[in-house]
């Protein structure tokens, strides 16, 4: 049995935004229309197929980036349970691969958004040898709703209920609020530093911990994503 926390597939990032092509969207909003949690974790950018429905949390003050501060606890509403989907970057256009990380744009519903996307280079659980689903590490840039550079995850599995999960880049820690497989920074006002912080690092180290009680590590390459970031920056202005 693939490790599912209370029965859960993986959600699709068009989903989580309502569109075709989205990356991984912060549930806590920074968008209109479209950043509803369940991104279309879109992250921000949903490249992913499923369908599902949720409930749009208040406003406050994807993906995928760094806009207006987003509450620090948020209690996003969840979301109905979808199929996954192998390849979170299809239909997207591929506009460069640095390094470690790929460069895309998609533009969902005629609204135009880019994102960076890494892979885990290496994954552990414990319990070892639990089956999951891929994870993927996303940077977003969604102009039409004045967002930039949000960071994103798509976990593999659906995180423990009320869990934190937390990104170390050397020696700095970030913590991370979780719904379903997806997780973004908790604290907004950090978005930046953290974004820099990857920007000059050599891995980031995201913990997690699934429903059926699972702790998993992965192990993100950083190589490329600063050039990957400047690509998207020129394509999504």
């Amino acid at each position: 049995m693939q490790d599912q926390g209370t029965a859960f597939t993986m959600p699709s990032f068009a989903y989580y935004c309502g569109l075709t092509f989205v990356t991984a969207c912060d549930p806590r909003g920074l968008m209109t229309d479209f950043r509803l949690f369940p991104f279309s974790m879109a992250i921000l950018l949903a490249l992913m197929s499923a369908s599902a429905a949720q409930t749009q949390p208040a406003p406050k003050p994807a993906a995928p980036t760094a806009a207006a501060p987003k509450p620090a606890a948020p209690k996003p509403a969840a979301p109905a349970a979808q199929p996954a989907a192998a390849n979170p970057a299809a239909g997207a256009t591929l506009l460069g691969q640095f390094g470690d990380w790929g460069a895309y744009t998609a533009s969902p519903g005629g609204k135009k958004v880019c994102f960076a996307l890494g892979k885990p280079n290496a994954s552990t659980t414990n319990p070892a040898g639990r089956p999951r689903d891929p994870a993927f590490l996303f940077v977003s840039t969604r102009p039409s709703e004045k967002v930039k550079e949000e960071v994103s995850i798509i976990i593999g599995y659906p995180f423990k209920v009320g869990s934190e999960a937390a990104v170390q880049i050397g020696s700095t820690n970030f913590a991370l609020y979780t719904q379903n497989d997806g997780a973004w920074i908790k604290n907004a006002a950090e978005e930046a530093r953290m974004v820099d912080t990857m920007k000059k690092g050599a891995d980031a180290v995201v913990k997690g911990e699934s429903g059926r009680g699972t702790k998993t590590t992965d192990t993100f390459s950083l190589k490329g994503l600063e050039q990957a970031l400047t690509r998207i920056a020129q394509e999504c202005k």
